[in-house]
């Protein structure tokens, strides 16, 4: 018999008279059990009959019996197919997992509301999103020649698995453009790729993390996911306060071993690490012997004076994992970010990057680094940068103008977006309340917080929103406050 069922079917002998009984009661514990699954068509009669060495009659009425009990759904001139049934499973029911997932079955650090990413957010095209870059200007036609060029190459060369650390010309154009923009000196053989900033977080947590042992200085409010990166790898995290000059590093405590900070604009607060304090962190860490992680995630854009050193410069004993990033520069689903590391480090990162991913893919990275190469990055952050101050000075003076009753505006001189105190704590409540109903994509310093507490600040992106689009919102929010 050619099988058409994709298990196999026992029937009895011709002339029992239970053909027709045995086969749909076969048939109806194949769908309850999910081995005939929703949707899928089952064979005609025809063909099931001489598969299965039967009548067609046979066939016909076991599937008029599933179709009378409404586990088949007839189509006229088409196959049938089986029905969604709520309960497909025989036996016992599983146990019950709450919204929590509190199944003992799983890593406890994987059970926790902090661990999980939350759905993502309905949110206007345009609007006060923080990190996100406006798609309207970037080159399209110019990446869609590279990616065309990259994908010919790769069709005749690369099908082979790519270096583990990223391909050479990528970590070549990498490491010529953060010297030209950040000052950062380093070769290819510093660079590894990554897929995003959010791999680099992981593999360097992976590679610097003795589970329960090693502490973490993280910033409060910091970045969400680069904490989650760390507790999951078991690190204990410490929670580092930040005022108008970054991190403050004189509090930090003596047996931390890594130091997470975004110096050049602190998210979320856009604050700059002082000199000062970026002295002192180096200090910190070479008496210490631990290490920094610089996250430079929107550095290309400055609004203002010369920005100050990154610490990857100023460091001259090996101290600096700098961690870059293309999602704020060009588009987020591009997923591709990079890390400098120390000379020490490099052979255990690229080890570490094998065992978790073996390597990023191949046409985007050669895209990437022809556009480069060529000079396109470049020339789309000059051509993005005045297009950002423009809505920046909108979103300041507007928070300004508009909302300086409630709001101070935190300096700021970098990045996609902005950050304001709130003048009464008391007014917290009415005041976010009065951000989410006016400006979509606004958030609360709150939302990256580690400890809880009341709202301080609010954030407003502006990669995605025009100026003229700013100026109404904020008097939006201004009218609703007024109420």
């Amino acid at each position: 018999m050619v099988p058409v069922f994709p298990f196999d079917l026992t029937l009895p002998a011709p002339g029992s008279g239970t053909l027709a009984q045995s086969l749909h009661q076969q048939l109806r514990a194949a769908v309850l059990d999910g081995r005939l699954a929703a949707g899928s068509a089952l064979p005609s009669t025809r063909a099931a009959a001489q598969a299965l060495g039967v009548s067609r009659n046979t066939v016909v009425t076991a599937y008029d019996l599933l179709v009378a009990e409404g586990y088949v759904l007839p189509r006229p001139g088409a196959k049938a197919v089986v029905a969604e049934i709520a309960a497909r499973r025989a036996g016992k029911p599983p146990r019950a997992i709450s919204r929590h997932l509190e199944d003992d079955r799983l890593n406890p650090l994987w059970r926790t509301p902090f661990m999980r990413p939350e759905p993502p957010r309905q949110l206007p095209e345009r609007c006060f999103r923080l990190g996100i870059p406006d798609h309207r200007h970037f080159p399209h036609d110019v990446w869609r020649r590279l990616t065309a060029q990259s994908l010919r190459a790769w069709s005749r060369t690369r099908f082979s698995y790519p270096p583990s650390e990223g391909l050479p010309e990528l970590r070549e154009a990498i490491a010529q453009h953060v010297a030209f923009a950040r000052a950062v000196a380093c070769s290819r053989d510093d660079v590894l790729v990554t897929s995003g900033a959010q791999q680099a977080f992981d593999l360097l947590a992976r590679l610097l993390v003795t589970p329960g042992q090693t502490k973490v200085a993280v910033e409060e409010p910091g970045y969400p996911p680069l904490r989650a990166a760390f507790a999951a790898a078991g690190a204990r995290l410490v929670p580092m306060p930040v005022d108008d000059e970054g991190l403050c590093v004189e509090q930090l405590p003596h047996d931390v071993r890594v130091v997470s900070v975004t110096p050049s604009h602190q998210s979320p607060t856009g604050v700059a690490l002082s000199l000062r304090r970026r002295a002192a962190l180096l200090a910190f860490a070479r008496e210490r012997n631990a290490v920094v992680l610089e996250d430079d995630y929107d550095g290309e854009f400055r609004f203002g004076a010369r920005p100050l050193d990154a610490l990857q410069t100023l460091d001259r004993d090996g101290l600096v994992f700098y961690i870059g990033t293309f999602s704020k520069s060009l588009f987020p689903s591009l997923r591709k970010g990079f890390i400098v590391a120390p000379a020490w480090a490099r052979d255990a990162l690229a080890s570490v990057k094998h065992c978790a991913d073996s390597h990023c893919d191949t046409i985007t990275q050669a895209a990437l680094a022809a556009f480069i190469r060529d000079g396109h990055l470049a020339r789309h952050v000059r051509h993005m940068r005045p297009i950002y101050a423009q809505r920046r000075e909108a979103l300041l003076g507007g928070l300004q103008r508009e909302l300086g009753d409630w709001l101070e505006v935190i300096p700021s001189e970098a990045g996609l977006h902005l950050a304001a105190r709130i003048r009464q704590p008391r007014q917290a409540g009415r005041i976010v309340e009065a951000m989410h109903r006016c400006t979509p994509g606004a958030q609360s310093t709150a939302d990256y917080a580690m400890l809880s507490g009341p709202p301080r600040a609010l954030t407003f992106g502006y990669g995605v929103i025009d100026a003229d689009e700013i100026g109404r919102a904020l008097r939006r929010m201004r009218r609703q406050l007024l109420v």
